[in-house]
């Protein structure tokens, strides 16, 4: 019997699927099992969070059928889903087999990369019956977990059976959510002399699988030109953000023993901005590095017209944000008052309206605003489309970011633009906790415009300028002063 199926707990047994479902190489068990109230494919990481990937993977296995569970590093899970529902497909007429095809749903642990890599294999196959995602925070910034609910203070996650068994009962009684997902293209001439393909920090991240040259069958497919192609569920991000982000995977996987901790990464990552000019940015940063200088940005409106989006010359940083997560779950568009949301025609951050929020910042600084209370970045716009059009020689590269996931894009230097645009693509099923921050436009429970129980923002641009005296406000990897660290020691 797989897994000592009659040993186990009847709470464990909701999330029980026996091997004939997951390989054609089984054989159905002689002893009847249950249809099991909530089916679980679990994906671990191994490699993520130090030493937790590897001990959650080896507890998932120990509490349930090990075949269910799946380590990353050995299986990619699109070869795993792809052969399961084959076998799901041959077993249409079981009715176990389709109770469990109907019911399941997925547990991935690791970091955004990770989740997004499963989220992004979930969507391009097109199931039939497409399982909503959980996610077990084991990466630094965490933000689709933060979205969730699935985040609870600030400590990691418990590896143990008992803390397994909990998150399995989460799962059990968690709600489905479904949000947005985007679609991103870049294009550019082929240039005369030079790289255009996007350089990772030494290999290429999970979340750019799908970031790849498009064949020249691919309708976006382009004489004489360039064209790449991918997606995300929670952000893109242009700018010195990602450059910083850039440079702290780059040291990390040059040199992963010295990333054991939290506070360790959290302290690179504060020295890595203040040696990049991210908290100085108006003295070490290149005006040619404004985001305003180095592309022309333009949004398609509710009417689905194009029209120039105005960038502010301070702005070296722009969010596109679908999830109310960033940076370790802060929430860079924050609640606009009411009379915003009239005047501008703003909306809350909801995860399935299909408009993406577009935030600026000036520098690590301005990012520091998230952690005070009704702290939010410059909103820009919100849009169902944006594009950026890199002005011609403005500069040889620049860096972008992609739920989490940092490249350095070159841009050729002769006289062709290089397009980089963004559209709603689709949706995806999300688990989620009922407390969760993520909020459903179609939810009766999320008033449209939240006017009695939410505290509002009074300025428009709530910022701290460079020289002003902050606050050391919770935890946020990319804007964060840790307490332990002196920020006078920094070079």
């Amino acid at each position: 019997m797989d897994n000592s199926y009659e040993s186990l707990s009847e709470s464990v047994k909701h999330f029980y699927i026996p091997s004939y479902v997951l390989s054609p190489e089984s054989e159905a068990p002689a002893l009847t099992i249950a249809p099991p109230e909530s089916p679980v494919l679990v994906f671990v990481n191994s490699k993520s969070g130090g030493q937790l990937g590897g001990e959650l993977l080896l507890t998932y296995r120990s509490l349930l059928n090990e075949k269910q569970v799946f380590d990353l590093g050995v299986e990619t899970p699109d070869k795993v889903l792809r052969r399961i529902y084959l076998n799901l497909e041959k077993l249409k007429e079981d009715d176990l087999a389709r109770h469990i095809r109907d019911k399941l749903k997925i547990i991935v642990a690791g970091g955004d990369g990770t989740a997004g890599w499963l989220l992004g294999v979930v969507c391009d196959l097109k199931l039939s019956h497409p399982p909503p995602v959980a996610t077990v925070p084991l990466g630094t910034g965490n933000n689709l977990p933060f979205a969730f609910g699935w985040v609870r203070g600030k400590k990691n996650p418990g590896t143990d059976t008992a803390s397994v068994e909990l998150f399995l009962d989460q799962v059990l009684k968690a709600k489905e959510m479904k949000i947005d997902n985007w679609h991103i293209v870049m294009r550019m001439k082929t240039p005369k002399e030079g790289p255009c393909d996007p350089l990772a920090p030494l290999e290429l991240p999970h979340s750019l699988h799908a970031f790849h040259r498009v064949s020249s069958t691919d309708e976006l497919n382009m004489e004489g030109c360039h064209t790449f192609r991918g997606g995300f569920w929670n952000y893109f991000s242009l700018g010195m953000d990602a450059q910083v982000s850039y440079a702290f995977h780059s040291e990390r996987k040059l040199h992963p023993e010295k990333f054991k901790n939290q506070l360790v990464n959290q302290s690179t990552y504060v020295k890595l901005g203040c040696t990049q000019g991210w908290f100085c940015a108006s003295l070490f940063h290149p005006a040619s590095r404004n985001i305003a200088q180095l592309a022309k940005v333009k949004i398609a409106n509710k009417n689905g017209q194009w029209q120039d989006l105005d960038i502010p010359h301070s702005i070296r940083s722009i969010v596109c944000l679908n999830l109310p997560s960033f940076s370790g779950g802060l929430n860079p568009w924050g609640t606009p008052n009411p009379r915003k949301q009239r005047d501008r025609d703003l909306t809350p951050p909801f995860v399935d309206d299909g408009y993406i929020e577009v935030v600026g910042f000036r520098n690590a600084w301005h990012g520091l605003v998230l952690l005070a209370p009704n702290g939010h970045g410059t909103r820009l716009a919100q849009a169902n489309r944006i594009r950026f059009e890199f002005r011609k020689g403005a500069a040889d590269h620049t860096f972008m970011r992609m739920d989490g996931e940092p490249w350095k894009q070159p841009l050729p230097m002769d006289d062709e633009t290089v397009m980089v645009e963004l559209s709603h693509l689709g949706q995806v099923n999300m688990l989620a906790t009922h407390d969760c921050r993520s909020r459903s436009m179609y939810d009766p429970s999320t008033p449209r415009h939240q006017d009695s129980a939410e505290e509002y923002d009074d300025n428009e641009d709530d910022s701290v300028t460079e020289g002003e005296e902050f606050r050391k406000f919770g935890a946020a990897d990319t804007f964060k002063i840790p307490d332990e660290v002196d920020i006078s020691h920094l070079s």
